[in-house]
């Protein structure tokens, strides 16, 4: 062997050596030219079947190869080349038992978690039916009772009744949102029906349809919506997201509170936003509550009813029209929720325009 040889055969050595994994060099003619200490601690004196160099191996293969003792290599040979001449193969071995190992443990835990899914569905659909036949029967007295025909109220028992409809009325709306996510998991999504909306009546329509109750509440609401082109969408799922956002808006709020509606066009997005003057929302829980059943704890512990299904009901039905939906703070303290909505739906908005979008009507106080 010449000292060029004995140099090439060193420089061949030390890079084998220093691969992560077990590794071999073969020949053009089949032979072994080296191997380092990895796949000689990997196989011991003996080569499994299917793991020894044999035969001319002039493409890429990969394959597994279970092993007597339990273990699992993953086998690489790589076809060496030179100016189109086959100069041999590189074959490498990685134990990947343990790999293997966590995705058989990992198939199991999905499938037990798809079971426990599938359950948890059956049981919220199962139970919310149940619930709904006695609710119903309770609305339907209240309003028997509300009736002159059937006699006078005092006007202690009159409210008496009005709290009874209020609660039944709170408790229907839960279950419909317990129904509604268990379809949304089910079917994967929503379906949606799209046509063209306009956004300063939708929002109009969603500010009335809750002002008995902001007044009620002792609340001042503002609305305020500039002129801007139709919006691609399904008005009723989008009157849904305003219907939540109010809610949450009047429930969080004390009395002389402020809630803001506002809206305009932001190049090819329509942006509106819900503010209060509310308890707000803690920085580090604002992407959490948009999760099914996560609540802020300032929510939790102030005696605020609800079950943190509104939120994540409403990010599906905005995501769904290819926008996104987000909270921030308030000026002065409370919530700000943010939608933005692309005008020509979903997969319709190419870019992100920042900007005024039309001159902003005066403001309306309703």
């Amino acid at each position: 062997m010449s000292e060029d040889d004995g140099r090439w055969r060193t420089l061949l050595e030390a890079l084998l050596e220093a691969l992560p994994a077990g590794a071999v060099v073969q020949g053009p003619d089949d032979r072994v030219l080296a191997a380092n200490r990895r796949f000689t601690g990997m196989f011991g004196a003996g080569v499994p079947a299917g793991g020894a160099p044999a035969g001319h191996h002039h493409v890429h293969r990969t394959a597994e190869l279970p092993l007597a003792d339990g273990r699992t290599l993953r086998r690489v040979i790589e076809p060496l080349r030179h100016e189109g001449a086959y100069l041999g193969a590189l074959w490498t071995y990685e134990d990947v038992t343990e790999r293997k190992r966590r995705e058989r443990d990992l198939e199991r835990d999905n499938m037990a978690l798809t079971e426990l899914a599938r359950q948890r569905n059956a049981f919220t659909a199962a139970a919310s039916h149940e619930l709904r036949t006695p609710l119903t029967s309770v609305i339907s007295f209240c309003e028997l009772l509300s009736d002159p025909s059937f006699g006078t109220l005092t006007d202690e028992q009159a409210s008496f009744v009005d709290a009874i409809r209020r609660n039944a009325d709170r408790m229907q709306r839960v279950i419909s949102d317990l129904l509604l996510t268990t379809r949304m998991r089910a079917t994967a999504g929503l379906e949606l029906e799209f046509g063209d909306v306009e956004v300063d009546r939708m929002l109009l329509d969603a500010v009335l349809d809750r002002m008995a109750a902001a007044q009620e509440a002792g609340l001042f609401t503002v609305l305020e919506c500039a002129p801007g082109p139709l919006l691609r969408g399904d008005r009723h799922r989008l009157q849904n997201v305003l219907a939540n956002l109010l809610e949450n808006a009047a429930k969080y709020t004390p009395a002389g509170g402020r809630i803001s509606v506002t809206a305009a066009p932001r190049g090819e997005f329509w942006e509106i936003e819900v503010a209060d003057t509310g308890i707000g929302v803690p920085e580090e829980f604002r992407e959490e509550i948009f999760n099914g059943f996560v609540r802020a704890p300032n929510a939790r512990t102030g005696g605020y009813p609800g079950t943190g299904l509104g939120l994540a009901i409403s990010r599906t039905i905005v995501r769904l029209h290819g926008g996104t939906i987000t909270v921030g703070g308030a000026p002065g303290g409370g919530a700000a929720f943010l939608i933005r909505l692309p005008v020509a739906g979903p997969g319709g908005a190419r870019r992100y325009e920042a900007g005024p979008g039309g001159a902003p009507r005066p403001e309306e106080a309703v």
